[in-house]
């Protein structure tokens, strides 16, 4: 902390300790309120968040909106962007200064805090900005009420890991708390204390962009990675200056707009709703995120900022969720568009009886709440307890305590950080295809091969290999492919060529003939081609799923070389590989990896490391396949194989194209490795579960499954073993196959492991017509194997 910071600080901190011991001396509340006491869900889980209400913080609380005007009050419920100040990414999309509501009424944020005007700042980073602020806030503010400022830090504030897709094929929860604990330790030497992160919706259309930014298709590894981020983001104690409040989004179903396309509607039944979209939103709330963020979209007609089932029936009445809810930028005022508002007035009212505390950026909240409380439209108490729920998560924050940026500020990538998003890398790659090319498969490249092409758009393009919503890294310490491996050449004595080719999005063949050339010298070809960072997230839907502008063109140009290649896939999306997947040997998914991108990926290559990502969304053969995803519901009439097979007799009456199989190109759940695997020995522990035991809400070890995992090739490598369940003659059909536990196994050659997974009521219930969890007498079969292809299976049932 500079000198100036620490002499702000110190004000600051006797000045609120003033106020704060007369608003207690003078108010003290003796008896807690509704919201502080434990609240227990649907299913007598208590929920209340220990961090969040504490005695000592409700009474500070209290104490403090007693002492406070409506003005101040609703300043806590606004939040502004500084005038001028860009966000600490490259994608500032619906973010940009042109829109700000602010700079087009003249109003001077830095005085609004200095008044007690506005309770948080967005996208306002780095320690000088947010001191600035801070001290107007602290210092001058009658109440001295500390800011909150919140960024887009998604994947890495300087020192940048893997997209969220990209770190969810790692199937490593430990490592996303890892680095997300990394993120925050390093932005809140910025002055950053919220984080616009976790992403926890569930994306099973590939055309949608923001699909970059979750844990794909399936709704328990997405409920395993957003209590991962939340563990990593929030720690053990939420008051420690290096930790963050995570926001939760997009709250709910944002996953499955229509079509794919960005801010497109919903609409889905209550059981789908609970069973596959909700999931992650509730784990990330039972580890105890602070705060939430509300969806762009509408759920059945209702647009999720202004949706009390939602909001206050399913997020604060069943889940006990005590943090505040922000709406997502200018939502509020984006109801008025929606057609369920026609004034601001009727938008703002919408809003806030709904359970949407805090008005990011349209400005509503502070415009037009005077007059709809004066008016009797909207009754105090609901202010009074949005402005709790902001007030509760400062105090747990620590944030009247310590206000200001901590420490020395983080202005270049951390080098003590680099190992680890190194690894976080590594993990992500999936290795899709490697085939054989001679007598072995092309990958792992050889440490006497004399000589390397690298060529694409993405094979020297530091800027792209850190993806959309990138926080602030510099472009220069981004370690490149071609810059990789050249330096592994040189140091082997070989060479490396490069060649262009040809622009991410670009129609020019001009550089086709230096990519061949380069290709004809080499020993073999690393093509590094897919989306560029701008393709994939917020506002960037795509029709079209294939290598963009002429990129497939130049594959094919060297790849009539005849050199063998490597085709590494850049994207935020799975892409579709059909052509690549019949004529390229070896293909890596590599995402966006971050700052040692290249670094990662020449360890990958070279077999330093195996690959052991797996697929956390289906690839598919062709567009029209989306939504794809594994875990769908069984037809009346179901393929059965019939898909392969040409439209011809009684084959062609069931559920089909006539044009394309039905199956994804690489299924959810697939990647390959070095070394190869074996699955044998699937057991329950019991064949049949008594109805009375099965149906107990909370009881965690049903039955048992065992497998034994064996690895038979001749490397050290890590699978990723798989559980699978299906539940047949329930009173609601349920997937041909649903993921319920994983476990990462790293096994040397011949080594095997006995696999252990327990099954629940959590894992075996499902969502009835009354939208309740239930286990009802069924029958069971559970898979485990490598992927949603597993075949090695078991059978229970559970009775009366």
């Amino acid at each position: 902390m500079n000198k100036q910071a620490s002499r702000g600080f110190r004000h600051s901190t006797l000045a609120l300790s003033g106020a704060i011991a007369l608003a207690l001396g003078a108010g003290a509340v003796t008896s807690l309120p509704a919201q502080a006491r434990q609240r227990v869900d649907s299913t007598g889980v208590p929920a209340s968040n220990p961090a969040l209400v504490t005695p000592a913080i409700e009474k500070k609380v209290d104490a403090l909106v007693d002492k406070m005007t409506l003005k101040e009050k609703l300043g806590q419920l606004v939040q502004y962007n500084d005038v001028g100040a860009s966000a600490p990414t490259a994608a500032n999309g619906d973010k940009a200064i042109a829109d700000n509501p602010e700079a087009n009424n003249n109003v001077d944020p830095l005085q609004l805090a200095a008044n007690g005007g506005m309770g948080s700042m967005l996208n306002v980073v780095g320690a000088k900005k947010t001191n600035r602020f801070q001290r107007a806030a602290v210092e001058k503010s009658r109440l001295h009420i500390p800011l909150l400022f919140g960024a887009d830090i998604i994947h890495g504030y300087r020192t940048i890991y893997p997209v969220p897709l990209g770190l969810a094929a790692s199937w490593d929860p430990s490592m996303v708390q890892q680095v997300s604990h990394m993120a925050a330790n390093e932005a809140t030497t910025a002055g950053i204390r919220w984080f616009y992160s976790p992403m926890v919706d569930i994306a099973r259309d590939a055309r949608w962009g923001r699909a970059v930014e979750g844990a794909g298709e399936d709704p328990y590894l997405g409920a395993a990675m957003a209590r991962a981020y939340i563990r990593g983001y929030q720690g053990k104690d939420l008051s420690k200056p290096y930790n963050v409040a995570a926001s939760v989004k997009h709250f709910a179903a944002y996953g499955a707009a229509e079509a794919g396309r960005e801010y497109n509607t919903t609409d889905m039944s209550d059981i789908r709703l609970r069973q596959v979209y909700l999931p992650p939103y509730k784990a990330a709330v039972k580890a105890g995120a602070a705060t939430i963020m509300s969806a762009f979209n509408a759920l059945n007609g209702v647009p999720a900022t202004a949706d009390p089932y939602l909001l206050t029936d399913i997020l604060r009445k069943e889940w006990g969720f005590d943090g505040f809810v922000v709406s997502d930028y200018t939502a509020v005022k984006e109801l008025m568009n929606h057609g369920i508002a026609l004034t601001p007035a009727e938008a703002t009212r919408k809003a806030i009886e709904a359970g949407t505390d805090v008005d990011m950026m349209s400005h509503f909240y502070d415009s037009q709440l005077p007059t709809l409380i004066k008016q009797g439209k909207v009754p105090m108490s609901v202010v009074d307890e949005a402005v709790r729920r902001v007030l509760r998560v400062k105090f747990a924050l620590g944030l009247f305590q310590h206000p200001y940026a901590r420490g020395t500020e983080v202005t270049h990538a951390v080098k003590a950080h680099l190992p680890l998003v190194r690894k976080a890398a590594e993990q992500s790659f999936v290795l899709l295809q490697n085939k054989k090319v001679g007598s072995a498969p092309v990958l792992p490249l050889s440490d006497k091969t004399k000589s390397i092409a690298v060529i694409g758009p993405l094979g020297d393009a530091a800027g792209e290999m850190v993806g959309a919503w990138s926080g602030a890294p510099n472009v220069n310490e981004i370690v490149t492919v071609r810059k990789a491996l050249k330096a592994r050449m040189d140091k082997a004595g070989g060479h490396l060529y490069y060649a262009k080719g040809t622009d991410i999005q670009g129609d020019s063949t001009a550089g086709f003939a230096a990519a061949k050339q380069a290709a004809e010298k080499a020993d073999v070809v690393v093509m590094a081609l897919g989306e560029s960072g701008k393709m994939s997230g917020e506002a960037a839907a795509r029709a079209h799923l294939d290598l963009p502008g002429n990129q497939l063109a130049l594959l094919k140009a060297v790849q009539a070389t005849g050199k063998p290649i490597v085709l590494l896939v850049f994207s935020g999306r799975p892409l579709v590989l059909d052509w690549s997947a019949k004529h390229v040997p070896a293909i890596m998914e590599t995402w966006f990896p971050g700052t040692e991108a290249g670094s990662a990926i020449a360890n990958v290559l070279f077999g330093n490391v195996s690959p052991s990502g797996k697929l956390p969304m289906s690839f598919p053969r062709a567009v029209g396949q989306e939504p794809l995803y594994y875990n769908q519901f069984p037809t009346g009439r179901p393929a059965n194989g019939a898909d392969a097979k040409p439209p011809e007799g009684a084959a062609k009456y069931v559920s089909r194209y006539i044009d394309v199989r039905n199956t994804a190109l690489f299924p959810f759940g697939y990647g390959l490795t070095y070394s190869s695997f074996k699955f044998s020995n699937v057991k329950v522990s019991r064949q049949h579960v008594p109805l009375s035991q099965a149906n107990v809400k909370g009881a965690k070890n049903l039955v048992t499954v065992t497998a034994t995992l064996t690895n038979t090739g001749k490397r050290e490598a890590t699978e990723v073993a798989q559980l699978y369940v299906r539940n047949r003659g329930a009173s609601v059909e349920q997937p041909v196959r649903s993921l319920k536990g994983f476990e990462r196994v790293t096994l040397k050659p011949g080594q095997s492991k006995q696999l252990t997974f327990h099954l629940g009521f959590h894992e075996l219930s499902f969502v009835n017509t009354h939208s309740k969890w239930v286990v009802e007498p069924t029958d069971y079969t559970v898979w485990v194997g490598g992927s949603s292809l597993a075949k090695q299976s078991a059978h229970f049932n559970v009775t009366h």
